[in-house]
Parts: structure tokens; sequence; C-alpha cells
């Protein structure tokens, strides 16, 4: 079982960062109830062995990128909780910006929510490399 802060974090770089199919299938399991759902605006993902399929596919579209959360995890009652965060090549400025926000069920994400927050302040600071 794990805290909100974690699962945020495992759940941003070791699902959706990740390119490897086998690593990303072992944090799932690790941070993911069997039943999890995960919706974002263009459909709404059903169980584990999903979500960590189009979580592949997602990262496919763009395997270099890195995710950076923009301040530190907020957290309501241990149940829930929300990162937001930039994705772009590092050493550049970043391309997009979302939320993640989750439940939580016993230490372990019961539902994902993603939520794209337009484009990123294009005067803002360089991808850490």
């Amino acid at each position: 079982m794990a805290d909100i802060e974690t699962l945020l974090e495992r759940n941003l770089h070791g699902i959706f960062a990740e390119g490897d199919e086998a690593l990303r299938r072992k944090v799932a399991e690790e941070i993911m109830h069997n039943d999890a759902v995960f919706v974002e605006p263009h459909g709404v993902y059903s169980g584990r062995d999903e979500i960590v399929r189009i979580a592949g596919v997602i990262r496919a579209t763009h395997p270099t990128f890195r995710y950076t959360p923009l301040a530190g995890p907020e957290v309501l009652h241990d149940q829930a909780g929300r990162v937001k965060w930039v994705a772009g090549e590092p050493g550049k400025r970043p391309v997009y910006a979302g939320t993640d926000f989750i439940v939580a069920r016993d230490g372990k994400i019961a539902a994902i929510y993603l939520f794209f927050d337009g484009q990123p302040d294009p005067t803002g600071p360089a991808l850490p490399t």
C-alpha cells in the first residue's frame, strides 16, 4: 500500500512515461487495482491491462518526452490527489500540460482522470535535461 503522493509519482513516471512494457506492467501491478479505470479526453479504459496498453500507445507517440511536475502533489484525506505537469523534450520548452487526478482504494489506484491544461507558458523555462 502506497500513499497518494507515491501513487501519483509512480503513475506519471512508471506508467505513462515508461517506454518498456514489462516495466510499465510491473509498476501497474504494484500500484493499480485490477479493475482500475482511466478516463481521458479521447476515451475511457477499464482494467489494469487496458491501462497499461493505452499508456504504451500514448508513450509511443512521443517516446522521448519527459513529464515534469509543476509542483508537489495535492492530497485529499489520503483517498484522492492530483498533480499538474508539463511534457516535452528534455532541454526544450514543454509542448503540453496536464493534470492527473487519482482516486485510491486500499493504497492502490482505483481511477485516474487526465485533464489536458492547454499549452504551457511559451516564455517558461526549458525542461531539465
